[in-house]
């Protein structure tokens, strides 16, 4: 019933403010810009419909340039609650006195958007730990920063809004139920999974309410690019965080979509969207774990070097990390496509099961080459991800396609980022940026010193596991009743034999590692120099790998 009452609710907020007339030829009948009506129609429902609108104000090059503009006020400045509210609820959260906690706070919001708002503060000197007092200076990195003044350092508390759970569980109760009835009896919408698709938006939104999950997002953002020029992300004060507050040091900087005041600064535009291109891939690939949110309402600019620019990140409460096989499949995914080795596209589709193996690869192959080739060697700003999208839809309803849950987040991650790419340096080349990182990591993760390590973090596995399988099948005939061969005295011996044997297979194979591992180590070290000494290094030990063996085999014998 409830879930009733909110389609009939939404229905009326689509009637008064006329959105259907957005999509009609005929002029409305209500004389405000169509933007701005649907802008008011987003807020009016709520969080989940906010952040829906979030993502669409990224999207200039598939949005009218009005709507587009109207909607990027939703990522920051939603209007906001009242701040004796906010004052009420930190008290609550924190348990004490908004003056004990805070020598300064202001009850104006800096920022409100559609799951929370935040405030300006400052510390107490007294509650700032020893071990961040260089840090909350400023010391542990160059930027536009300026050191804090007064009693403290400069702060921001972010602060949930009022009734936002029971909201945020409304729609999506409602959401959930549309995609279970898409599921059920809308054939064409199969394919798309929505059952699994609204499972991993439910995950999302729920964990942006859990503000210290988003603390801890920030910590571990900052801890993979501490000491890092391409990104800054500010430290989490864990005395004043609670699940429904977050206090983070303050970083200050120019807004990302403050583009006239960037320029008057001089920022090399170019190097500021190519080092976000960056930025997006490493923390894919490199750390698996990739800020999901990066609209232009949480990217901010240190400007303090023009022809060198770095990010100041803000507002973690969406991350997002893949499986080990996910992350191996789309880095050969991206650099197929960058080689433009269409059949390697194609056939890791079929291995990794996003198409049904019976897929003649030669066919699929073909659709996507049409699809793709119009787009290389092209500048962003000739390319229209909007029509290339369109297509690899259309190829992939042709082709039965089962859309991968797990990586929704991170194609709305990567079109955000093409996106603000767009705005900033309408000529990056977003394929020539981002191939090196791939072979780059491609190299580290499939070369043989990675497959090397991986062998090295396995064998005392294999070493604890082989004897322990040998007396799993003992105990297994003891239960079972042993033949009489294996009876007494002879399964005992047995025991000992199996024993034996592991020890010797797990000496043989940790010194075969070692042999192995030391003549590739001076095969890849010597590469490096010159040809011959790559050479020598090799045959040398190729040579010490033999007579590691003979050595081995020698002592298996006895």
């Amino acid at each position: 019933m409830a879930q009733l009452s909110r389609l009939w609710q939404i229905a009326r907020v689509v009637h008064r403010y006329r959105l259907r007339d957005i999509v009609g030829r005929q002029p409305s009948r209500d004389p405000r810009p169509r933007g701005e009506r649907l802008r008011l129609a987003l807020e009016e429902l709520g969080p989940v419909f906010i952040k829906f609108g979030q993502a669409l104000s990224t999207r200039p090059d598939i949005l009218p340039a009005d709507i587009a503009d109207e909607l990027a006020k939703l990522q920051d400045r939603v209007p906001p609650f009242p701040g004796d509210q906010a004052v009420t609820a930190i008290e609550t959260a924190l348990g004490r006195p908004i003056g004990r906690l805070f020598a300064q706070f202001d009850p104006q919001p800096l920022a409100s958007a559609s799951i929370a708002q935040v405030h300006a503060a400052r510390l107490h000197a007294e509650g700032v730990p020893d071990g961040l007092q260089h840090q909350v200076a400023g010391q542990d990195r160059e930027s536009a920063t300026p050191p804090p003044l007064g009693p403290g350092p400069e702060v921001v508390v972010k602060v949930l809004r009022p009734g936002v759970h029971q909201r945020v569980e409304r729609d999506i109760a409602l959401l959930r139920a549309l995609a279970e009835f898409a599921q059920r009896f809308v054939p064409a919408a199969r394919r798309l999974r929505p059952r699994e698709v609204m499972a991993e938006y439910e995950r999302v939104i729920t964990d942006e309410l859990d503000l210290m999950r988003e603390g801890a997002n920030c910590a571990q953002l900052r801890r993979n690019w501490l000491g890092s020029e391409l990104i800054y992300h500010p430290i989490v004060f864990w005395d004043y965080t609670r699940p429904r507050v977050l206090t983070l040091e303050r970083i200050h900087g120019i807004s990302i979509r403050e583009i006239d005041d960037l320029r008057a600064g001089g920022v090399n535009f170019q190097v500021l969207a190519e080092r976000g291109v960056e930025i997006f891939f490493k923390q894919v690939f490199r750390d698996n774990f990739f800020h999901a949110d990066m609209h232009p309402g949480n990217i901010f600019v240190d400007v303090s070097q023009p022809a060198r620019p770095s990010y100041l990140a803000v507002d973690f409460g969406i991350v997002g990390s893949l499986s080990d096989a996910d992350q191996r499949y789309l880095a050969e995914n991206f650099l197929a496509f960058f080689n433009r080795d269409y059949k390697r596209v194609a056939e890791l589709h079929v291995a990794s099961g996003w198409i049904p193996q019976v897929t003649r690869v030669q066919e699929f192959e073909s659709a996507i080459r049409t699809a793709c080739e119009p787009i290389f060697e092209r500048p962003l700003k000739d390319i229209s991800f909007g029509f290339f999208l369109l297509r690899l839809f259309q190829i992939a309803r042709r082709f039965d396609y089962q859309v991968q849950p797990q990586l929704v987040l991170l194609q709305k991650t990567l079109l955000t980022v093409e996106g603000l790419g767009r705005q900033l340096y309408p000529e990056l080349d977003l394929w020539k940026t981002a191939k090196p990182i791939m072979e780059e990591w491609m190299r580290a993760r499939l070369g043989p010193p990675a497959l090397l390590t991986r062998m090295r973090s396995q064998l005392p596995l294999l070493v604890e596991l082989l004897p322990q399988l040998g007396e799993q099948i003992l105990r297994r005939l003891e239960r079972g009743g042993a033949p009489a061969a294996l009876d007494g005295s002879g399964l005992e011996a047995l025991r000992r034999e199996i024993r034996y044997t592991g020890r010797r297979l797990a000496w043989m194979i940790a010194g075969a590692t070692f042999w192995i591992g030391a003549a590739l180590m001076f095969g890849f070290y010597a590469v490096g120099g010159h040809v011959n000494a790559a050479w020598t290094a090799t045959t040398g030990g190729l040579g010490l790998l033999g007579a590691g063996c003979w050595l081995l085999a020698a002592r298996a014998r006895h």
